[in-house]
């Protein structure tokens, strides 16, 4: 497909109405596209690299790269991975071999949501990019690490896309509610002070989601014979706030990566507003649960063992409760390891262990250990409830206790059983 102008048409979305016709007029990604940039530059050099354009959706990705066969002079062939066949794949190819023979100008091939394609699709694609008879340039809003192959992405650019700032969404809002050919200028409605700023707060970065909330209230306000846009108008007409991830989505990763790394960094503020993201977006609240179970253990351990007993208390609990309620067991045990002394001994023990044996450190058990063995000392016969007997065939230490917490007694009460935990 060739690069289009688009619709004046009011039966077209504003968002695609709206779409920059050069660079000029393309808004965002200035780590990319800026001036002195080195996406900006290949484009000016004409010099494109298969690339992979990743990011949230609405951010400009599709927008990017039909700018990017314009401004370079080159044809663009379009095919849609979610509805893609590999049959379709191979015609897109034949028709750029046959372009670049009759010009001498290679074609960018453009592949939307590639992450749909599956390996087959994907290996189509190979050969073409190996020997330059395409330009492969991809968008994707899932991690293309993950979802593409690793022999096709080695042969390919990775440029990361933001989700827009502030600043650029109302510029947006604001060129299209003063545009009369493609935007809204015609419908003669104005906004009350504020309004945009609260639709670009509302939309997370995402262009496409704002241009469509503007849209809709502003055409509901002049449908119904109004000149004003008002705060409240938009959220009758459009709704909550976007949130920007579902349960199987990069993002949903990020978040409880997020949630996590809050917890661990002792910032119970931050690991609270990371939860409520994910409760608000519908997570599903026993994986909650697990994983604060799992870092009660990695991350807070000996210093607190309290920590696993009330991440599971919490985890028992919510599942006897349901939400919303449920809600108030989460902010508790999210607050108290946010807040409780941390240890990662447990994690490096456990880590040491297993390297000694998957490297072949496997001893022998002791004769006195074993169920026919003797010289077994009792060690609660000893008034200690102790008795001086190795129980490894050779001195090895896996455990180091923390200086913090709990595991302060913890060390001072094995030195005194084991001299070796005295040594640092």
């Amino acid at each position: 497909m060739e690069f289009r102008e688009e619709s004046t048409s009011y039966e077209t979305p504003l968002a695609e109405r709206m779409r920059p016709r050069n660079l000029g007029d393309y808004v965002g990604q200035e780590h990319l596209i800026g001036e002195g940039k080195p996406l900006r530059a290949l484009i000016e050099q004409g010099r494109i690299p298969s690339c992979i354009l990743y990011g949230n959706p609405g951010i400009g990705k599709t927008t990017l790269v039909r700018l990017i066969a314009a401004e370079t002079g080159r044809k663009l062939l379009e095919i849609n991975a979610v509805s893609a066949k590999v049959s379709q794949l191979r015609e897109l190819l034949d028709e750029a071999v046959a372009f670049k023979e009759g010009s001498d100008r290679t074609s960018v091939a453009f592949v939307d949501e590639m992450y749909h394609l599956n390996s087959s699709q994907q290996n189509v694609l190979l050969p073409a990019v190996e020997r330059g008879d395409i330009i492969l340039v991809g968008t994707t809003s899932e991690n293309p690490w993950f979802e593409i192959n690793k022999t096709l992405l080695s042969r390919m650019i990775v440029y990361t896309l933001q989700p827009l700032g502030e600043k650029d969404t109302l510029k947006l809002l604001r060129r299209a509610m003063s545009d009369e050919a493609r935007g809204l200028g015609r419908l003669g409605v104005e906004c009350e002070e504020g309004v945009l700023e609260h639709i670009a707060a509302l939309c997370g970065g995402d262009a496409r989601q704002a241009l469509t909330r503007l849209e809709t209230a502003a055409s509901g306000v002049a449908m119904g014979g109004g000149a004003l846009l008002t705060r409240k108008a938009v959220d009758e007409a459009t709704g909550r706030q976007t949130l920007r991830y579902d349960r199987t989505s990069t993002d949903h990763y990020s978040v409880i990566s997020a949630l996590i790394k809050s917890v661990r960094g002792s910032d119970p503020d931050a690991a609270l507003y990371w939860m409520a993201r994910m409760l608000a977006s519908g997570d599903d609240v026993r994986f909650i649960c697990r994983r604060l179970c799992i870092l009660a253990s990695e991350d807070i351990g000996l210093a607190d063992p309290m920590a696993l007993v009330i991440a599971e208390s919490a985890a028992a609990s919510c599942d006897r409760v349901g939400l919303p309620e449920a809600k108030l067991i989460l902010a508790e045990a999210v607050i108290y390891l946010s807040s409780a002394p941390k240890s990662n001994s447990a994690y490096l023990a456990i880590k040491a262990a297993e390297e000694a044996v998957q490297s072949g450190d496997i001893m022998e058990v002791p004769w006195h250990l074993r169920n026919d063995g003797e010289g077994y000392v009792y060690p609660h016969d000893d008034p200690r409830h102790w008795t001086p007997q190795s129980y490894l065939p050779k001195q090895s230490r896996f455990y180091f206790p923390g200086k913090i917490g709990t595991e302060i007694k913890l060390a001072e009460r094995l030195k005194r059983f084991w001299k070796r935990f005295s040594e640092d």
